[in-house]
């Protein structure tokens, strides 16, 4: 349920590398987390992630390969009010406009009928410890404990001990999940940011990345995604019947993102 007092939400893209969205601000608040990654100005496709923050496009998966989907890697171009990407294996077009205030992006993918897919707005957001997580539930949680691509399902907000609600201090972990719902929102002191995604005939749902410093390894940092999706699975080659989105016989799949902003008083 949206509450409070309603911001008009703001979006800048960058086509030219990614199609990646570089801000959403809603009043003076900037919701996008960022990273300095210098990888992410050279990549090519097929290359693996380079995670700079802001909100990645993913398309045709998200893990499996390509590390990511194929669309985040390659430049888009610009014709007129819409953004597009040309694939190997599909085409995707976008139109990111301001409903009074609302910021509304409409999609196209057109490719082979048949061809099964995963479309992630991949957005890391820049939040506090105290944020929490908004989601009407008790609903179907598929949780991925680590890496790799077998979940244990349970239901929202916690599942196998992990409060995927709440966020915290870094203690160390990284966990994903896929919960099954249409709309996600994410409280942080008096703002509020509402996430919705609309696909008449295919699945959708919302996806969580929660890495409190626990992911890479190596070098481990703080990021925290909030991902409307198409499809239920992470690595579309993992998918059953309806865990993917597949593309009809004309051709073409069509999907609204809606994004608005709160304040309370």
């Amino acid at each position: 349920m949206v509450t409070g007092s309603r911001l008009p939400v703001s979006v800048v893209t960058d086509p030219e590398l990614g199609g990646r969205w570089t801000s959403l601000t809603a009043g003076d608040r900037e919701w996008l987390w960022h990273r300095d990654e210098p990888r992410r100005a050279h990549v090519y496709p097929g290359d693996v992630f380079a995670d700079a923050g802001g909100l990645e496009e993913c398309a045709p998966t998200v893990r499996g390969l390509p590390d990511h989907g194929d669309a985040w890697s390659r430049r888009w171009r610009r014709d007129g009010e819409v953004d597009l990407v040309e694939c190997p294996d599909f085409r995707l077009t976008r139109r990111i406009r301001d409903d009074a205030g609302t910021a509304v992006a409409d999609y196209t993918l057109t490719a082979e009928p048949g061809y099964r897919f995963v479309w992630a707005a991949h957005a890391l957001l820049d939040l506090s410890p105290s944020a929490r997580i908004g989601i009407e539930g008790p609903t179907v949680t598929r949780l991925y404990p680590d890496e790799g691509d077998r979940w244990v399902t349970g239901a929202w907000p916690t599942v196998d001990g992990i409060p995927l609600d709440r966020l915290g201090p870094d203690d160390g972990s990284a966990v994903g999940a896929v919960v099954l719902t249409s709309q996600v929102s994410v409280h942080d002191g008096p703002d509020s940011l509402h996430l919705s995604v609309e696909a008449d005939g295919q699945p959708h749902s919302v996806a969580l990345w929660r890495n409190l410093r626990g992911f890479p390894e190596d070098a481990p940092y703080r990021s925290i995604g909030v991902e409307p999706m198409l499809g239920r699975v992470f690595d579309r080659a993992t998918g059953d019947d309806g865990d993917t989105a597949v593309v009809p016989a004309t051709g073409e799949v069509t999907w609204r993102l809606t994004i608005t902003a709160t304040r309370r008083a």
